[in-house]
């Protein structure tokens, strides 16, 4: 369990599930992106980056997408909104994205066995693929993306109810310190996902930047049950084909 992106050398990440969470707002847009028909998902540090690799691209097949301090980046085709990722703008496209933190910390995972993405509104989703690595001993590691490099209290409550849910039918598992803690923040917020919203300072901040609706979409508990795995420095959807 990680507050934050850590870079880890690849030797340390080899062998583990990983689940990186930006439930405000990367996960949450990645899931429902994918949920709602994209191709693939391509994650980027930086705008430039982004504009260089749509050259690679027909125009017509790919959508820019990203933000920097919470708005869109002029002349990109989407923000960061899963609002704004309708069937009707993304199916059958790739997405090209970069974010102030969820792209980030993908970026920082090398060399895991696998690396999921993970949120509130795919939970369950995810929550099984997890039981399933946990009963073949896989170990797992949950990475909370933060908010500029901090510690963010909604990546926190949704790593901890992913581990409560593991851990009812997983008796036997060792959690680390951190893990704990997730767990006991979760336990705070486990039936109030609106007030930890409002809580959050992240949130506060989307709130008053006029984000307000895409804090619901947020705590939209199970509203896109996929599974985007983040392999060959692309976003997919389980059981899907590699996009380009």
């Amino acid at each position: 369990m990680f507050f934050g992106p850590t870079v880890l050398p690849p030797a340390e990440w080899h062998g583990r599930v990983v689940v990186v969470i930006d439930v405000l707002r990367a996960s949450t847009t990645m899931a429902t992106a994918l949920s709602h028909g994209a191709r693939a998902i391509i994650p980027f540090d930086s705008a430039d980056d982004v504009v260089t690799r749509s050259k690679s691209f027909e125009r017509g097949d790919v959508i820019l997408a990203g933000e920097r301090r919470m708005r869109a980046i002029p002349g990109f085709d989407l923000g960061n909104s899963p609002l704004e990722f309708t069937r009707e703008a993304v199916e059958g496209k790739t997405i090209l994205l970069t974010t102030t933190n969820g792209t980030a910390a993908l970026a920082s995972i090398q060399g895991a066995r696998e690396v999921i993405v993970g949120s509130f509104v795919n939970f369950s989703a995810v929550v099984t693929v997890l039981r399933t690595a946990a009963r073949g001993d896989v170990d797992i590691a949950l990475v909370c993306a933060g908010s500029e490099r901090q510690f963010s209290l909604e990546d926190a409550v949704c790593a901890g109810r992913m581990l409560r849910a593991l851990s009812r039918r997983l008796t036997s598992a060792t959690l680390s310190d951190a893990a704990r803690a997730a767990m006991v923040l979760e336990r705070r917020y486990a039936r109030d996902l609106p007030s930890l919203f409002q809580d959050a300072s992240h949130g506060l901040r989307l709130a008053e930047a006029g984000f307000g609706d895409d804090l619901a979409a947020c705590a939209a508990l199970d509203a896109h049950p996929v599974v985007p795995v983040y392999a060959d420095r692309q976003v997919t959807r389980l059981g899907t084909d590699r996009g380009r």
